[in-house]
């Protein structure tokens, strides 16, 4: 015989409150086996006490209701491991965000090395002849645009036979920072002009003195690198105008994984000779 207890009973012994109980009623997540027409009050059976305890532990887990739902109502297990092994995935997902924030608040708090020991160089760098996409965009778009460009130019130069002759880099106005919007330029060396096609065309990236710093690892931790850029040509008062470069000698097309990835960023300076700091 089927035992029935009150939704104050249910609710004490399932751990879950007498209003979360009334909201899976409503929602039809777990719905009692009666409610009295004239009082409304609703009584669950003791049988559903192991279902009520899966609603709660994966509601704990982050569960959504309606993949609650469908774990509930699937009728074999390999569907309802499925659906489990989905959450799960996005539960490590997340955790692994949450891990990277974590190591990045921790390297914050823990100055990295090249903060004690920068490794900048000044450096002059000639003109190069390059294949080149160059547009207006907003900061927010900034990824997707650069990783379609470079495509575009790297695809370019194989069809039309042109060896490239140096690393992919970026030429990038101050606006792009200060304004999130401004012109930026994505270009490859390469050895002969390019024949212009869709978005390609040819450019010579005119030189510069610059004072660079190398970072390693995924373009959202490249901040702390451009920080300490800017102390050291601070401090060394060698600041002039003009747009930062950025040159990719690891990136994605090299390699998937962003914490191997290396770009060196290049800072516009004013060069003395005998006077540059060492």
């Amino acid at each position: 015989m089927t035992s029935h207890l009150s939704i104050g009973d249910f609710s004490r012994a399932t751990h879950m409150t007498v209003k979360t109980l009334r909201h899976y009623h409503d929602v039809g997540l777990l719905e009692p086996v009666d409610v009295d027409p004239q009082t409304g009050y609703r009584r669950y059976s003791t049988e559903q006490i192991p279902t009520a305890q899966v609603v709660r532990r994966f509601r704990d887990l982050g569960m959504p209701l309606e993949e609650i739902r469908t774990v509930l109502a699937s009728s074999d297990v390999p569907t309802r491991n499925r659906h489990i092994s989905a959450h799960l995935q996005r539960l490590e997902e997340e955790l692994g965000r949450t891990q990277r924030a974590v190591s990045a608040l921790r390297d914050l708090l823990s100055p990295p090395a090249y903060r004690d020991s920068p490794g900048i160089e000044l450096r002059s760098v000639g003109a190069v002849q390059a294949a080149a996409i160059t547009a207006t965009v907003e900061a927010q778009d900034v990824g997707a645009w650069f990783q379609g460009a470079l495509g575009e130019l790297f695809a370019t130069l194989a069809s039309q036979e042109l060896p490239e002759t140096g690393h992919a880099g970026g030429v990038y106005a101050d606006e792009l920072f200060t304004l999130h919007r401004g012109r930026a330029t994505v270009f490859v060396p390469c050895d002969g002009p390019v024949r212009p096609v869709g978005r390609v065309e040819p450019v010579l990236v005119p030189p510069a003195e610059l004072a660079v710093i190398e970072h390693c690892g995924p373009p959202s931790e490249v901040d702390r690198a451009y920080g300490t850029l800017a102390t050291y040509v601070a401090r060394h008062a060698l600041a002039v105008d003009g747009p930062i470069r950025e040159y990719y000698l690891v990136s994605r097309r090299h390699c998937p994984d962003s914490a191997l990835w290396r770009t060196e960023i290049g800072w516009p300076v004013f060069r003395t000779g005998v006077t540059d700091p060492v």
